[in-house]
């Protein structure tokens, strides 16, 4: 079995103080348009083009706070900001009903979906009435510092607390200081792990699918 490679990066400590959603969006400023001028993109065409960039799939989880069930949603925008401090970043809708829970908490855990876990995913996308326990069936454990969802059998979780939250358009860019992170360590040191199930899981135009290797 792989073993499970796990680094702490500060000693636990008391949870982060409740972070505060930004204030709503501001009124955009009004001016007269040119008659050569183009208009902006519209959202479809902007899914459609911005669909081609392939991504990895996470799922971000946050313990209850003040008796609510625990929080998680699928998130595709989760990415690396800074190796010192250690910082990573998420986009979140502004029009969320997950966001406000997890900002409640102060702290999230961003589990690093498997190329077999799809239907883990799906489960998490949910919203409205479907969505009213996205745990349900799913197996999962405190994660080490912050107390997050873990969710079992994912190849690789980060362990955070909110840092800081800004805006941007309809989404919102949330900050997270990294508290401890683990990752299944590959059996075969350097083998290939595009046949591993607990390989990368990737969405691309709407579709899901798993990373082969390739030499360049």
């Amino acid at each position: 079995m792989a073993a499970l490679a796990v680094r702490y990066l500060r000693p636990a400590g008391p949870p982060a103080p409740e972070t505060r959603p930004p204030d709503p969006m501001p009124r955009p400023a009004l001016r007269a348009v040119r008659a050569d001028e183009q208009p902006p993109p519209a959202p479809r065409e902007l899914r459609r083009v911005l669909g081609r960039f392939a991504s990895g799939v996470t799922v971000i989880t946050a313990p209850g706070a003040g008796g609510e069930p625990p929080a998680g949603f699928a998130c595709q925008s989760f990415a690396s900001l800074s190796l010192d401090p250690p910082l990573v970043v998420f986009m979140v809708g502004r029009t969320s009903t997950t966001w406000p829970r997890i900002a409640r908490a102060g702290v999230f855990c961003v589990n690093i979906l498997g190329a077999g876990q799809g239907a883990l995913c799906r489960a998490f996308a949910v919203s409205g009435a479907e969505a009213a326990d996205k745990f349900a069936g799913v197996r999962h454990s405190p994660a080490p510092v912050t107390g997050s969802p873990l969710l079992a059998g994912v190849p690789a979780w980060v362990d955070c607390e909110i840092h800081a939250v800004h805006t941007g358009g309809d989404h919102l860019i949330v900050v997270g200081r990294v508290e401890a992170l683990g990752a299944e360590e590959d059996e075969g040191g350097d083998g290939d792990e595009s046949t591993d199930e607990n390989g990368p899981l990737i969405f691309h135009r709407s579709t899901f699918g798993r990373f082969t290797a390739f030499d360049a």
